[in-house]
């Protein structure tokens, strides 16, 4: 569990510093995209059509998720950059127009703590209807960046399984071949002296053919792990490139 955590808490670190590198000294749009951009898009952002979930957030007055699946498919679509502009400024306004109202009731009520959060949410979507297109540019750069780590984390657990599937083969074959040997050696003991001389040659020919087929698959995991760390030094390069790429943009 501990380990979890520290992975989990690397994940964040990473996160915010890429953020951050995006956003540069743009303190607002930093703490905007903060509480907006998810490090695993694919998990966070609603699977249903953006039209389902603007009529829902109409009927509820909760805009987030149609918010959050804007963002992303215009991040993801940057030929329609201006469209999903307009989407996310409809968005915003209607979202301002129903915590208005819910700041006037509470404020009424006198729960000005309430009230007080409300505003902040309030000023947090009218940042977002104002900065719309530069929220869209961080968003389409993080976003891809995210996804490209996905697939890559994705891919490290797929060799890690097979790593442990083949482990596990080779830790069957070697427990079925102590088996054989003990198995000949106690069926030895019933032979004559001949046969139990031809049965060692035999043991010993299967022997040497098994501690082959041992050292074959010994290169086969070598190679393999070698394979890992190519890979692994290749995505770790391409992150690197990448990063340079956006510092000179």
């Amino acid at each position: 569990m501990r380990w979890k955590k520290k992975e989990e808490k690397r994940e964040k670190e990473a996160e915010e510093t890429l953020l951050q590198e995006l956003c540069g000294a743009d303190a607002g749009l930093y703490g905007c995209l903060s509480c907006y951009l998810y490090a695993n898009p694919l998990a966070a952002i609603p699977e249903e059509d953006l039209d389902v979930l603007t009529k829902e957030a109409e009927a509820t007055g909760s805009f987030r998720p149609a918010l959050d699946k804007a963002i992303f498919e215009g991040a993801r679509n940057p030929g329609e950059r201006e469209k999903y502009v307009r989407v996310i400024e409809n968005l915003s306004s209607k979202a301002i127009r129903v915590m208005e109202q819910e700041q006037e009731a509470t404020e009424k009520k006198g729960l000005t703590k309430q009230a007080a959060s409300l505003g902040r949410r309030i000023e947090n979507q009218r940042f977002m209807s104002e900065r719309a297109g530069d929220i869209l540019e961080v968003a389409s750069t993080f976003y891809n960046e995210k996804l490209l780590e996905l697939g890559e984390d994705s891919r490290r657990e797929a060799r890690k399984e097979a790593r442990k599937t083949a482990e596990r083969e080779e830790k069957r074959t070697e427990e079925l071949e102590r088996a054989g040997r003990e198995g000949r050696r106690k069926a030895r003991r019933g032979m004559g002296k001949r046969e139990r001389r031809e049965a060692r040659e035999q043991d010993k020919r299967e022997e040497l053919a098994a501690e082959e087929e041992r050292k074959t698959r010994g290169e086969e995991r070598r190679e393999a792990e070698r394979e890992e760390k190519r890979t692994e030094e290749l995505e770790k390069a391409g992150r690197e490139a990448r990063k340079e790429e956006r510092q000179r943009d």
